[in-house]
């Protein structure tokens, strides 16, 4: 199991989540693609792409949190993709973030 902290974390992300695409009408074929960011990636990840949802998080806690948001995703039948290797984690990642890759801003 994982630490209770990260499942509650995961638990509101996951929620805001669900929340967005349904405020901006995400269609069936269109999902959320997960990323972690430094502070300069999440900025230029918010310039390029609306909506995006980000959550600031302990370098030690976000492999696991991501773990934990892909796999509530996947249960509740998103359509995520990701392009994160947990293993390597760079220690000046923060951020957890989600965006729709279909919608530019």
């Amino acid at each position: 199991m994982a630490n209770p902290l990260v499942e509650f974390q995961a638990k509101i992300y996951v929620y805001d989540l669900n929340n967005c695409a349904k405020e901006f009408g995400f269609k069936d074929d269109e999902g959320w693609e997960l990323s972690l960011a430094n502070t300069a990636e999440r900025t230029a990840l918010e310039k390029k792409y609306y909506p995006i949802i980000s959550t600031k998080v302990l370098p030690e806690i976000l492999a696991e949190l991501f773990g934990v948001v892909k796999s509530k995703l996947v249960q509740a039948a998103s359509n995520i993709q990701n392009k994160l290797d947990v293993t390597r984690v760079p220690h000046d990642m923060q951020y957890l973030v989600a965006f729709n890759p279909k919608r530019h801003r």
